[in-house]
């Protein structure tokens, strides 16, 4: 293979990216459009469309769907709509997340279900969607799975529904990079650390917890969300034709210690 300075080009590419709207979604979308990508995304947030119009000034096409990613159907209908304006999808991003800080014995049904019916469920039915995709083109694809530290460590902060939510994403990476490595998909996750977005906003207004957090960190401080991108424009390019079933953690050294 030739190396030369397109190794990490995404021209010609189609990515779909589930939540767009700010922190790590919107940063990502806005990564893979300044690679040569035009981005497609699924999410509820209104403000999405935000980040389509500065995708379009980045010379890329775009478009938003509304789409709940934990309904089943809402995602093959949004995928099947995102295929068939823009073309592909080459790429998925499964990025779409919700998070919470009960403690477990006050955990409900109904919150177990929300949590794992966006973070688990949506993340299997939008890769399955993209997935079927990518088999009936026959030219591979890369499957994108944003986890977190806090899917292969434990915490106080009463997260166990959200930590068993990303163990659990981190495991269907694995299977379904072996399953779908005979149809060149190359499926990968990341799993950031504590990054400054409107999720962690809570913990910047207890000092002593932020404080805690960020030197569990070895960099001592908080990502930003323009720090996960260069993960995903790696995973997303030839740059990484034989890396399947991984999860890269871009964590400031959290999970080094």
């Amino acid at each position: 293979m030739e190396i030369n300075d397109r190794l990490f080009r995404l021209d010609g590419k189609v990515a779909v990216v589930t939540g767009g709207s700010r922190g790590i979604g919107k940063a990502i979308c806005l990564g893979l459009a300044a690679f040569g990508a035009d981005v497609g995304i699924l999410g509820i947030s209104p403000e999405t469309t935000e980040t389509v119009r500065a995708i379009e000034e980045l010379g890329r096409r775009s478009l938003f769907l509304k789409v709940d990613v934990a309904d089943v159907e809402q995602v093959k209908q949004g995928m099947a709509e995102a295929e068939r304006i823009l073309g592909g999808p080459d790429i998925l991003v499964n990025n779409a997340g919700v998070g919470v800080t009960d403690p477990a014995e006050d955990v409900t049904m109904d919150l177990w279900h929300r949590v794992l019916g966006v973070n688990l469920r949506g993340t299997f039915f939008a890769s399955q969607a993209a997935g079927r995709s990518m088999i009936r083109r026959g030219r591979g694809g890369r499957i994108i799975n944003i986890t977190s530290i806090f899917g292969i460590v434990g915490s106080e902060l009463g997260a166990s529904v959200y930590h068993a939510s990303k163990g659990a994403v981190i495991n269907l990476t694995r299977a379904l990079a072996c399953e779908w490595a005979k149809h060149r998909i190359l499926v990968n996750s990341i799993g950031p650390g504590f990054i400054v977005t409107d999720m962690t906003a809570p913990i910047h207004e207890q000092p002593k917890l932020e404080e805690l957090l960020e030197r569990r960190h070895a960099l001592g401080r908080f990502g930003r969300p323009e720090e996960i991108v260069g993960a995903v424009i790696f995973l997303a390019s030839d740059a990484s034709t034989f890396v399947t079933g991984e999860n890269l953690f871009v964590d400031g050294g959290y999970t080094a210690w």
